[in-house]
């Protein structure tokens, strides 16, 4: 019946609304035993995203939140020797000289004649010209197992035509990537923000949550990287010179003209997801073993994907529904190490009433300072972008005197350490500002104006009733806090050339 609906949908979009409609009333009806566990300040909430995104209980004991960028390759590593089936990973890159990475690769293909590697990577960024491109490090694997790997570079459309052949390497990262970091094996998956290189492995501080022994959001993870597949590259080995062959296996289509064939599968996508778990009842034991229930979201702007964009406004609605409902007043607490929040982010935040304590990479933590040329001026774009921000926050009067999160204010705040690098995202919301985190929001996305319309995003909102889950999350913000530091970005000055590239390419950053 699913299957036959799922078609009926596909082929009529008039009816998706009347069906899905039928779908959530016995929905809502279901899961009711299931949201009311979670705390008033989110129930509403998780019982309207339900309705409208996919969704996977799990149980917190299989949810482990990691701290350390060396606790992600570690864990990494191991999932990956675990493999028997599959394994597949999504990273913006492969840094050229993890060797140790790709071995544990080879070693897991080579002990495992049944085991299929799947690499989703961002075309321009892998491709990058000379000895050092990332795609080169990958290619012995390709020849030594040509019918079990499988690797796939997504090339944004953004840049095209007479652009797309003058904009240098490197620039044209620009105009959007491939985005989203997965990394899975069988039946286990981590979400992180973290790359593959040997920085996000040592001393750039990012996330990580791992998810282990679950089937259905691993199998949800794989399958939307398959479906980004049927619009990529396919790399493939050749015999005849060192570099490999970039193949376009879609012939109805161009690579820089699939705006419309992403939108309509990646929606698609989604809709076959949330179909199912609309109609997977479960049962009363797992119901009861679940504690918490993770709705994975797609920001793809270019092609009119705008999931993330709208479960905030969804939520922040929410919340100030709710303002009158409750003794304690709901706080958030956010990060980017790329802060620029998009136009529609800032408005939402501005308008509410929620306290929120936002964490910035200060210019010496993003991972641009010191580099030569024009991309050395990021971090003091950055700045720029934080020193408006400010502005429009003290207009609002919502600038926190005492720069501590309350019921109410904003403050910002910038992460420092030295030899560091900041690469971290995501929002968590506590009930009050005593009261850990009930909910958060991670995964690739930076909450800025580039995450929301150029990159491909891929992250989640995961929602908990446990109480030790809940102390995990409030010890991450912690761990985060505590090489944070009050804002200094007004005292700073910015350079015209700067002020400028930002008035130029600000979307971009």
């Amino acid at each position: 019946m699913l299957a036959a609906a799922y078609r009926n949908v596909c082929r009529h979009p008039k009816t998706q609304r009347a069906l899905l409609k039928c779908f959530t009333v016995s929905k809502c009806a279901r899961s009711f035993s299931t949201t009311r566990k979670f705390d008033p300040t989110i129930r509403e909430f998780v019982s309207r995203l339900a309705q409208k995104q996919p969704s996977f209980k799990v149980a917190s004991k299989d949810v482990h939140v990691l701290s350390q960028p060396s606790e992600f390759y570690q864990n990494l590593l191991n999932i990956i020797r675990r493999a028997r089936r599959r394994i597949f990973l999504s990273s913006l890159y492969i840094g050229s000289s993890e060797t140790e990475l790709v071995n544990a690769l080879d070693d897991a293909l080579r002990r495992n004649p049944g085991l299929h590697l799947y690499l989703n990577l961002d075309y321009n960024r892998s491709t990058r010209p000379g000895p050092s491109s990332p795609i080169l490090s990958l290619l012995p694997l390709l020849r030594s197992y040509e019918h079990r790997v499988h690797i796939s570079l997504f090339r944004s459309p953004k840049l095209s035509g007479t652009m797309a052949k003058i904009v240098p390497p490197r620039f044209n990262e620009g105009w959007g990537t491939w985005h989203a970091k997965i990394y899975g094996s069988d039946d286990d998956v981590m979400i992180s923000g973290a790359n593959l290189n040997k920085a996000y492995f040592s001393n750039r501080q990012d996330r990580y949550l791992h998810f282990s022994a679950q089937p259905a959001l691993a199998d949800y993870c794989f399958s939307f990287l398959r479906t980004v597949s049927g619009f990529s590259y396919r790399v493939l080995a050749n015999s005849a010179s060192d570099g490999p062959v970039l193949h376009w296996e879609d012939t109805s289509v161009l690579p820089w003209q699939i705006q419309s064939k992403a939108e309509r599968v990646l929606s698609q996508f989604q809709m076959k997801h949330l179909l199912s778990s609309i109609s997977s009842p479960g049962n009363e034991e797992q119901a009861n073993a679940s504690d918490v229930v993770i709705f994975p979201i797609i920001q793809a702007g270019q092609f009119n994907i705008r999931e993330e964009e709208d479960t905030l406004s969804m939520l922040f609605d929410h919340l100030a529904s709710r303002e009158h409902c409750i003794d304690q007043q709901p706080v958030m607490n956010l990060t980017s190490g790329y802060f620029g929040l998009s136009g529609e982010y800032q408005d939402l935040m501005l308008k509410s009433n929620i306290g929120c304590s936002i964490i910035a990479a200060s210019p010496k933590a993003n991972g641009f300072y010191g580099s030569r040329g024009l991309s050395g001026l990021i971090p003091e774009g950055y700045t720029l972008l934080e020193q408006r921000f400010m502005t429009a926050v003290r207009a609002a009067s919502r600038s926190s005197p005492s720069n501590v999160l309350d019921g109410h204010n904003i403050s910002l705040r910038e992460w420092e350490r030295d030899g560091w690098t900041y690469h971290a995202k995501g929002i968590w919301l506590s009930p009050s500002v005593d009261t850990p985190p009930v909910l958060t929001l991670f995964g690739s996305t930076n909450l800025n104006s580039r995450s929301a319309n150029l990159d491909t995003e891929l992250s989640f909102v995961m929602a908990t009733s446990s109480d030790d889950l809940c102390q995990k999350l409030q010890e991450e913000i912690q761990g985060l806090h505590r090489w944070a530091v009050p804002w200094r970005g007004g005292e700073r000055k910015i350079r015209w050339r700067t002020k400028a590239i930002v008035g130029l390419v600000g979307g971009m950053l």
